[in-house]
C-alpha cells in the first residue's frame, strides 16, 4: 500500500469532526497497556473498522480503538491495538495512523510496547526507556512514497528519540519513584520469538530489548517531523537469557501487572509536556 498525502489529510479530517477536542500528544499503547484508557475524560472511541482509510482489522476478536479525549486536562488521542507487520499488514499500514495523527495537529508521540530483555541487568516488570532502535527488516513504512507527502524522500532519524523528552521522561520517573532503565530497541518481524543465537547476536549489536512493533511507527514519525518518545514494559527475558519458553500469555500477564506503574509514569510525563508547552 502506497499513501497520498490526501489519504492522511481525510482521515486526520474525519477523526477531527468526531470530537471538539484537538489532541496535542498521541499516544500508542503496547500489549496489555491499554488500560490508560480508562483514565481519559470527555472521550471518544472510534472502533478502526470505522476510520477513514484505516487499514481493516483482520482479527475480529481483537479490540482496536482510537480514544479521544482528556488525560488529566490534555487532549490526546490514544490508540489502543496496533497493526503489526506480522498480521500480514505492510509496514505502510501498521504506520499509517502515525501519519494521521501529525495531520490531526499532534506535537508528541509516545511509543509504548511490550519487549523481551536482551540486557541482562533488567528484569522482568520494568520500564525501559528506548533512546535509539535497531532494524534489521529491509522495508520501510515510506517505501515507494512520492518526493513529498509528509515529509521529505530521504530523511534524518538520528535524533528522533528526542533526548528533550527523554529527560522529561527522567525526571518524571525520578518523581514518582519509578526506575526506568535506558537502551536500544531492536525490531524483529516476528511472529515467531527470537532464537537464543538471534538474541546473542542482537546483544552484540547493542540492542537491550526486543520485540514486534514500534518501528515502523517511529520512522513514519521521522519521516512526518514528529518526536518520539518511546518505552517499553520488559515482560519477559529473551530466549537464551532465560531458559523459560516464552508465552503470548506471560507478556500479557506482566503487562497487565504493570500498568498500574506504566499508567502514572505516563499521566506525569504528558502533565509535563503540557506545562513545557504553555
Amino acid at each position: 500500500m502506497v499513501y497520498t498525502y490526501q489519504d492522511f489529510e481525510e482521515s486526520a479530517r474525519f477523526l477531527l469532526q468526531q470530537t471538539p477536542l484537538r489532541p496535542r500528544v498521541g499516544i500508542i499503547l503496547g500489549s496489555g497497556l491499554g488500560r490508560i484508557t480508562e483514565e481519559l475524560t470527555e472521550v471518544t472511541a472510534i472502533d478502526y473498522s470505522d476510520i477513514l482509510h484505516f487499514p481493516r482489522v483482520k482479527d475480529p476478536y481483537h479490540q482496536c480503538r482510537l480514544y479521544l479525549g482528556c488525560l488529566d486536562g490534555v487532549p490526546v488521542a490514544a490508540m489502543s491495538g496496533r497493526y503489526h507487520y506480522y498480521e500480514g499488514y505492510s509496514m505502510a499500514e501498521t504506520a499509517f495512523p502515525v501519519g494521521v495523527m501529525k495531520c490531526m495537529g499532534i506535537e508528541t508521540l509516545i511509543v509504548t510496547n511490550a519487549a523481551g530483555g536482551i540486557n541482562p541487568s533488567f528484569g522482568q516488570g520494568g520500564l525501559m526507556l528506548i533512546c535509539d532502535h535497531i532494524k534489521l527488516c529491509a522495508e520501510s513504512p515510506t517505501r515507494g512514497f512520492a518526493k513529498e507527502v509528509l515529509g521529505e524522500r530521504f530523511f534524518d532519524i538520528s535524533h528522533v528519540y528526542r533526548e528533550d523528552l527523554q529527560a522529561l521522561a527522567k525526571e518524571a520517573a525520578a518523581r514518582l519513584g519509578i526506575p526506568l532503565w535506558e537502551g536500544v530497541y531492536a525490531f524483529m518481524s516476528g511472529p515467531q520469538y527470537e532464537t537464543p543465537a538471534e538474541i546473542r547476536a542482537l546483544r552484540t549489536l547493542g540492542a537491550d530489548a526486543v520485540g514486534m512493533s514500534t518501528v515502523p511507527e517511529v520512522i513514519m514519525a521521522g519521516y512526518a517531523g514528529l518526536p518520539v518518545l518511546g518505552l517499553s514494559c520488559i515482560t519477559n527475558m529473551a530466549a537464551g537469557i532465560s531458559q523459560a519458553p516464552i508465552t503470548n500469555d506471560e507478556v500479557l500477564k506482566i503487562g497487565q501487572r504493570v500498568s498500574r506503574t506504566f499508567i502514572a509514569l505516563v499521566r506525569e510525563i504528558v502533565s509535563r509536556l503540557a506545562g513545557r508547552d504553555a
